[in-house]
């Protein structure tokens, strides 16, 4: 097994340490975070680190990193206040992950791309056509992490849109049946298949009375 201390983490060339970090943490959701700015230009881009926070209420999270570049999604989100999350399927990956290039805020991710914008419930953020699972968030707040200046962006689930044949009886989202893809590291998208759903667990009963 190939072992790497603090001292060789560090000592790495930068591009080797990115991909090594990145990819260590394990599979992470592919989302695509809609936003408009106030003079209507409509914007999209990937997202990895966007995480359940809460159900009651019904908070996500994702982290934007430092502010002192261009960051269109975090400029629009204070502006306006809302924002989609849609998650990214199989058909869009290639489009999905050219979002990610750095365009102008002057310039729609939606134009350079085969990805379509869509309206819906009166949000004024673009929802991603044809994403099995889009959600409508509202800001709620932002958290600074000074150890290496990014921010966690806090929302709440306004709006949820999920492809009838994903959502089964008891609540669950099967994302698998959409294709739904997940990122390993930075540039590496994998699909998902279901293994088996297993039920709550409690303590073993033998265990439990001998405490």
């Amino acid at each position: 097994m190939k072992h790497f201390s603090k001292k060789h983490i560090e000592e790495m060339h930068h591009l080797y340490r990115i991909n090594l970090i990145n990819s260590v943490s394990g599979f992470k959701s592919a989302n695509l975070i809609g936003t408009k700015s106030e003079d209507n230009i409509e914007n999209v881009a990937v997202f990895s680190s966007v995480t359940h926070v809460g159900s009651n209420p019904p908070l996500l999270g994702f982290f934007c990193r430092p502010t002192t570049v261009l960051r269109n999604t975090y400029e629009n989100i204070k502006s306006t206040g809302v924002f989609t999350i849609n998650h990214i399927h199989k058909s869009i990956i290639e489009d999905a992950h050219h979002t990610s290039a750095k365009y102008d805020a002057n310039i729609s991710e939606f134009e350079v791309t085969n990805l379509n914008s869509e309206y819906k419930n009166e949000c004024f953020a673009p929802f991603v056509k044809n994403a099995p699972v889009q959600l409508q968030m509202k800001f709620v707040q932002e958290y600074f992490i000074k150890e290496n200046d990014t921010i966690l962006v806090l929302g709440e689930i306004e709006n949820l849109f999920i492809n009838d044949n994903l959502l089964e009886n008891d609540g669950f989202v099967n994302l698998s049946k959409a294709e739904i893809a997940t990122i390993n590291g930075l540039d590496t998208y994998a699909i998902p298949t279901l293994e088996k759903r297993l039920e709550y667990q409690r303590p073993k009963t033998s265990l439990a009375n001998n405490q």
